[in-house]
Formats: C-alpha cells, structure tokens, sequence
C-alpha cells in the first residue's frame, strides 16, 4: 500500500515521503482500517518536527484523525494508532474506541467531527461550563480548532466573539456564526472586546494560540470567567501570573483531550453521541475547506503548519492523483 513516512524530523514538506510499505497487520485488540478520508490536525504537524508529547519512533506515518472502513464495511471514526497513522491507504486503530461515524457527514466532514470537536465538547461543556447568554470568545476562530468552537457555542446559546488574523479568515468565521469578529491584524483585540462586551469581558476563552493571544485574554476575560488552554499553535508557551488570575477571580482550565480516552473513556462515548445528535440536526457542520489526494498530503500538512488553511483540509485518498476539491 502507499503511504506517507516520515523518517527524520523536521518540516512536513521536507520530511513527509510517500512509499510503497506493507500493509500493517492488527496486534492484539487492533483493527486494520482502510482509510476513507485522513483530517490534518496541528499535531500531525508538531510530530513531524518531533515537537509533539507524543514522539512515535521513526520512521512513522502521521494522521491522527479518520474516517475509515472496517473488513465488514462499518463506516467508523478512529484515531489510529501510531506508527501507522492515517495518511496512508490502510491504518491501524484500537478496536474498543471505534466510533460510528455520522450518517449525516460525509467522510471528509465525518473524520473532522472526532478530535477538533471532542476537544471543544469537553473544552466549554464539561471543563468552563458554558452556558446559554454566556459571551465565549474563540482565538483562531477560522481554524479547525476554532471553527468547531465556535458552532458549538452557538449550538449552546452564547454569544461567540471570532478573533482571526487576516480578512479572508474574518470572513470565514462570520460565515460560521461569530456574533462578533475580530482580525488581530487591523484592530487591537483588547479594545475590541471591551466594546463588543461593554467593558464587562468574556465569560469564556478558549485558546489553542497560546503566547500574545494568552496575554490578550487575561486581560478581557469577565469576572468569574473561565480561559481553557487548549494548545499552544503560536509556538509560545505562556507562563502565566497566577496574581492576575487571583486579583480577577478568574480560572485557568487545562484541557487535553487524549487523557480521557484512559481515565474515563465512557465520556468520550456519550460526547461522541451528543455530538452526532448536534450533526444530525445541522446544529454543527465541520468546516472542511479543502480535499486533497493522497499525494497532496505533505504540502497539505505544510500549509496547516504555516498557519494559511481555514476550517479543516482533508486527504482522501480515494481522490485521483493530484486531485483536490
């Protein structure tokens, strides 16, 4: 089978290889899945620069989020397991976390329900508590992160703030149903928000920027607020004042997502239900903005690490060579 290997670190286009390997064959409590569509998400990236937590041993295939089909034609969601990650024809995935994929979805738009949307569901559900009238402002609203975030705010009944860097993304994120949208590029954030919300803040942050766009946030976030960590896509990691965090009354909110598939998976389960009943609804949609072949995967993966991608890009290689749409 092809698929895409990656045997020094370094940046995706220069180290992503498409070869021709084995197929890989299912260990214990695994099945072997044939890739119907591969979403790209930012650690797809940070593995390749070998900057990520999780380090697989080289030489590795990336793609951490499917959409794939098992040997008796189930259409399921799975994160596979590593080495043998999801830019490939085939992959490999644990077979007590499969999921079912949406009817409602396609593959491409199925494969980006599972970890963008999973993080965001625990992120303002189940870690800030997000309530209907609440204001939640989103960083990186234009991204695939960013973009889940947003619908299911609206989904609960707050009012979402996007911030964007540029007028095409701003366009995205209005698009996506941001109440309020503000382009980092041409206008100061602070200012912003304190505008939109009438100097009071943001109930709820959340953040996968990390560096400036922390700053930022401690400096809107509302009385009792909540900032939700979820990544660090600037390549800064803040080192917050926990002074400022006393004197605001406000919480700082780890989030990552991967630890509840060990310490309580059951929850991953009812999320990945709630979400489906929100997909079936047209309550959320992923935003996939781009489909690429196979062979387009390494430039793909590029251009989610330089930061020019909005919504979620996906490889489907069941797509002609050098196709896209």
């Amino acid at each position: 089978m092809q698929a895409w290997q990656v045997h020094e670190n370094g940046e995706p286009s220069e180290v992503m290889r498409l070869e021709e390997v084995e197929r890989p064959t299912p260990g214990d409590g695994q099945v072997l899945l044939k890739v119907r569509a591969a979403n790209i998400n930012f650690p797809d990236v940070l593995m390749c620069r070998g900057q990520y937590q999780v380090r697989p041993p080289l030489p590795f295939t990336p793609g951490v989020e499917i959409c794939g089909e098992t040997e008796d034609g189930r259409r399921v969601l799975a994160n596979p397991a590593l080495p043998h990650g999801g830019f490939a024809e085939y992959a490999l995935a644990d077979a007590a976390a499969l999921l079912p994929a949406p009817d409602s979805l396609d593959d491409a738009e199925a494969a980006a329900l599972h970890i963008g949307y999973q993080t965001g569901w625990f992120g303002l559900h189940r870690r800030a508590h997000l309530e209907a009238g609440e204001t939640l402002l989103v960083h990186a609203a234009a991204g695939g992160v960013g973009s889940a975030a947003v619908q299911l705010g609206k989904a609960a009944g707050a009012t979402v703030i996007g911030v964007v860097g540029g007028a095409d993304k701003a366009a995205v994120a209005r698009d996506l149903g941001c109440d309020v949208v503000i382009d980092r590029k041409s206008q100061d954030v602070i200012a912003a928000v304190k505008e939109a919300t009438g100097g009071r803040g943001a109930d709820v942050i959340y953040d996968p920027v990390g560096g400036e766009a922390y700053t930022q946030s401690t400096k809107v976030v509302a009385f009792e607020g909540r900032i939700v960590v979820v990544g660090f896509a600037s390549g800064t990691i803040p080192s917050p004042g926990l002074n400022h965090a006393l004197v605001k009354n406000y919480a700082i909110l780890g989030l990552h997502w991967g630890l509840y598939g060990t310490k309580n998976p059951k929850l991953i389960q009812h999320c990945h239900e709630q979400l489906t009943e929100l997909a079936a609804r047209g309550a959320i949609k992923p935003l996939v903005s781009e489909r690429v072949a196979l062979d387009g995967a390494a430039a793909a993966v590029q251009r989610v690490g330089d930061g020019v991608t909005t919504g979620r890009v996906a490889v489907v290689p069941s797509l002609a060579n050098g196709a896209a749409a």
